[in-house]
């Protein structure tokens, strides 16, 4: 297969550019122009080419793309370009920026100047300053060559990037940076225009009934200064906190500020209204998500935005602000949302889901075998939880019990403390003290010993990785310590990274769980606390997502991914395929990789004509 490398320069200027619009805007809009493109097949010299979309087209034409592997830096852009504009549609995309943030983290910057730096592969030119405000043919021949020449070497960067990487990337991964970047080059999902349109309307009437009903115009709702003067006038005093970013006190009108928010249930009315019509009115992202929904539908299909290997774990996110990775979660507006992403004419999408895959990879990983027999047996592990809370036989434990349950099996397996516990449960409507909290957490943690020490074994393995040492730990001691990467070697063959890593104690012994280590390392925003139920909580979401990963390309063997959110695959079928897809998508969301293979995984699936509807 041939490798093709392709770097496109276009029209921008002050105003339009992707500094400033996304990359679906930005390619779609009627301004945009190709200037030139720059072409290197495997090893071969660099071209070159200019001229009109019409020239440009019959240039790449003339290179065999059925057979070939796209590369560029930021293949989401270059791209879409090719697919969109000029019909290109090669067998495997891939691309150097993707790459970048698996092999080398998140946390360092990514662009082909600074990867060229860091790897002393050349120096990245600044002509492209030279081409602002500039179309195609306000540019002298002199221009141009040298606008070529900086293309080139783009290119030529590009290339000898992936020489270094290619060697030693895992060819799996590969693979799931081609279908990332299909969800948006190629993109196969469309929008319900009239329902976006529809939705939007309600949302608008929504906020402005609550305007009424609290009698105040939006610019006193805004303001927090005359929020505070108006709450202050029904006798209610403005909650306040200290600003951890400048340390002074501040208003609390968050709605993750619990003191305001607890305002929602006050007993005089007018209150109840004020607080309702703030938190409706100051939330805009269902609006702005709607409106970008509703522009995206008139130019086109929905281009997908999967950001490969978009979090320290490894996880996907979403990118190019349509993040479909938060769409509200619950609510009438949830589903009219997802309901308006839509499969094409004669095709029906399937949602898969992996059933609470990362408390089955803890017990798994933590060898708590009683645990994992659970999850093996398809028992109810809330209920059993909440049973033992409680002391009540498991049939008699209540819906608010086993929620509890719930909540402490996915939240208190990475070492949570009582008290955010206590804050985690209130988060969701239900509230118990301090003493209760404690009690709850003491019975997880004597119930489930084996998870409990695998926190030490990662608390011991953080210190030994802070003075140099190695430390593997986990089921068959699976993850593996490289000292020089400071990271956890994953079963993909990508690392956990913790760079930086210190113990600020000056502590050099064998760690204990609990002894108040100050451990970090060096994030983008600074120096983050790390400890060992956090790295076991960062183990388990970058298992999950290998193990998610390894049952994507098994789906992909046979239907089209067209999305991933968080632990879900979607999938486009034909409509007369649905039951045999939906039997082949549940089979392949039921296997593990090869060194999980006593894992006890499950999975639910449903099936609708759009994202909303899959049941």
């Amino acid at each position: 297969m041939d490798l093709i490398t392709v770097d496109f320069e276009t029209y921008y200027d002050r105003e339009y550019s992707l500094s400033k619009v996304t990359t679906e805007e930005y390619v779609r809009d009627p301004r945009f122009e190709v200037i030139g493109v720059g072409v290197k097949l495997n090893n071969n010299e660099t071209e070159w080419a200019s001229g009109s979309k019409e020239e440009i087209k019959a240039f790449l034409q003339t290179f065999d793309w059925d057979e070939a592997m796209f590369l560029a830096h930021n293949t989401m852009f270059d791209g879409a370009i090719a697919s969109w504009l000029f019909d290109i549609h090669p067998r495997v995309y891939t691309d150097t920026l993707c790459i970048a943030r698996a092999v080398d983290g998140v946390e360092v910057s990514g662009s082909l100047r600074a990867l060229a730096e860091r790897y002393s592969l050349g120096v990245k030119g600044t002509e492209v300053i030279e081409a602002l405000g500039k179309r195609r043919i306000d540019f002298t021949p002199e221009e141009l060559s040298r606008y070529g020449d900086y293309c080139i070497n783009d290119v030529d960067l590009t290339y000898e990037l992936f020489k270094v990487f290619a060697p030693a990337f895992p060819r799996d991964e590969l693979k799931l940076i081609d279908l990332s970047l299909r969800m948006f080059v190629e993109p196969t999902l469309d929008l319900d225009l009239g329902l976006l349109e529809q939705h939007l309307v309600e949302t608008r009437d929504h906020k402005d009934k609550l305007l009424l009903s609290a009698g105040v115009d939006k610019q006193d709702l805004m303001s927090n200064a005359k929020f505070a003067a108006l709450l202050e006038g029904l006798g209610v005093e403005a909650p306040t906190k200290i600003s951890p970013t400048t340390g002074k006190r501040t208003f609390a009108f968050a709605k993750t500020d619990e003191a305001f928010t607890a305002l929602k249930d006050h007993d005089d009315p007018q209150v109840q209204s004020l607080v309702a019509a703030r938190l409706g009115n100051k939330s805009t992202l269902e609006e702005t998500r709607t409106q970008r929904f509703i522009d995206i539908s008139k130019r086109g299909l929905l281009p997908v935005p999967v950001k490969y290997y978009a979090a320290h774990t490894g996880r996907w996110g979403g990118d190019d602000k349509i993040n479909l990775q938060n769409l509200p979660s619950r609510g009438v507006a949830a589903k009219k949302l997802k309901s308006s992403i839509i499969a094409p004419e004669g095709y029906t999408l399937i949602e898969a889901d992996s059933a609470q895959i990362e408390a089955r990879i803890l017990a798994w990983l933590a060898e708590q075998e009683d645990l994992v027999s659970a999850f093996a047996n398809d028992d109810d592990v809330y209920i059993n939880m909440a049973s033992r809370i409680y002391g009540v036989a498991e049939e008699d434990v209540t819906p608010e019990q086993r929620f509890v349950g719930k909540t402490t099996i996915l939240g208190a397996g990475y070492g949570m403390g009582a008290v955010r516990f206590r804050e985690q449960l209130k988060n969701f409507g239900t509230e118990i003290d301090e003493w209760e909290a404690q009690r709850v957490i003491k019975i997880y943690r004597e119930a489930n010993r084996d998870i409990f020490n695998l926190w030490r074994a990662a608390q011991n393995m953080l210190v030994y990785l802070s003075r140099g040492d190695a430390l593997s730990f986990g089921r068959n001691n699976l993850l593996q310590v490289d000292v020089d990467n400071s990271a956890l070697v994953l079963p993909s063959g990508l690392l956990l990274r913790y760079a930086d890593l210190q113990n600020e104690k000056g502590y050099a012994g064998q760690a204990n769980f609990g002894t108040g280590l100050e451990l970090s390392y060096q994030t983008r925003r600074g120096r983050t606390r790390i400890y060992g139920g956090k790295v076991i909580e960062n183990v388990c979401q970058a298992l999950a997502r290998c193990v998610i990963g390894y049952q994507m390309l098994e789906v992909a063997k046979r239907y089209k991914v067209v999305l991933t959110v968080h632990d879900s695959i979607v999938c486009c079928v034909r409509d007369e395929e649905v039951t045999a897809a939906r039997n082949y998508v549940e089979t392949c969301m039921r296997m593990v990789p090869h060194w999980a293979a006593d894992l006890p995984i499950d999975c639910e699936s449903g099936v609708g004509k759009s994202y909303g509807t899959c049941e």
